[in-house]
């Protein structure tokens, strides 16, 4: 690894705060970048390159088929490098300067209905052993509570406070926030936490989700098992755990939850994170209004 892309990593880690997973994202679009580079121009290190090159990479990526939200995604590491390289005054001005994202047609996802979230469920109401009790829990306490799939796999065990009823969630850059759980939820809890205790061998014990050998969960995993069940009673074009975040909000929206509140309790740092979340509440108040304005009776 090149000088300069690995400080990029200890800022990535250190002071960012990002994770893993993004680091690992960052540093193979700057990794492809270098080849890029190398193999078209001759040069070793992107420090010093210029917009022509960046635009030539870009002309090569779509010509790769690669989609314009991908290419923003690769220009937005190489954006972080050149900022980086700045902030560390190895550089005057970034070659991205001007560069302007590409446009991405916006798609609406739609979120799981209430009846497709009870389908699911239906199919743990005998849930008996550790496997189907921690899976149905899995599937219950996204939906309840909108955490992100890496914070469900974060969670540890002395972050559950039964006694207060809440979760101590570790968000982005490593800002926590408190979750309230519902009465159900904690039940499910109790009954897990039943089952974890009896396992043979925990090797992960701070971790509160675990596998049967003990092991901390990965993120295919949670992916697969929500994928799996969504896929029977779902014609939805996205069946992840992130679906279940986004149904989680709109939900709350559409029962007329405070935006400002759906926003804490996920984790953004701004209103206009949540405000994507927007269009489903207003598609149903728009059908709330059109069946109860008396201007529309016929």
């Amino acid at each position: 690894m090149k000088k300069n892309t690995a400080a990029f990593q200890d800022y990535l880690q250190l002071e960012k705060k990002y994770s893993l997973h993004t680091v690992n994202a960052y540093l193979k679009d700057i990794a492809d970048f270098e080849l890029f580079n190398t193999v078209n121009f001759e040069q070793d290190v992107i420090d010093t390159a210029n917009y022509s090159q960046i635009r030539s990479w870009i002309v090569f990526l779509i010509d790769a088929g690669l989609e314009n939200i991908s290419v923003n995604r690769k220009m937005a590491s190489l954006k972080a490098f050149y900022k980086f390289l700045l902030k560390t005054k190895q550089l005057d001005v970034s070659p991205m300067l001007k560069h302007r994202a590409l446009k991405v047609s916006k798609s609406i996802q739609i979120p799981f209905s209430e009846n497709e979230l009870q389908l699911v469920l239906k199919e743990f109401q005998n849930a008996v052993g550790f496997e189907e009790i921690r899976d149905k829990l899995i599937i219950d306490l996204l939906y309840a509570t909108g955490i992100r799939r890496s914070e469900l796999i974060g969670l540890r065990l002395d972050a559950v406070d039964l006694y207060q009823d809440s979760l101590k969630v570790l968000g982005k850059r490593n800002k926590e926030r408190i979750v309230p759980l519902l009465p159900v939820i904690k039940e499910q809890i109790k009954r897990y936490l039943g089952e974890r205790i009896l396992l043979e061998v925990i090797i992960d014990e701070r971790y509160f989700f675990v596998s049967k050998k003990g092991v901390k969960l990965n993120e295919t995993f949670v992916y697969r098992l929500i994928n799996s069940y969504f896929s029977r009673v779902s014609e939805k074009v996205k069946k992840s755990p992130h679906m279940l975040r986004h149904t989680f909000a709109t939900h709350l929206l559409n029962n007329g939850a405070d935006l400002n509140s759906v926003k804490e309790l996920l984790g953004h740092s701004s209103l206009a994170s949540t405000q994507v979340y927007m269009h489903n509440s207003l598609a149903e108040l728009q059908k709330v209004y059109q069946e109860a304005h008396p201007r529309n009776k016929k």
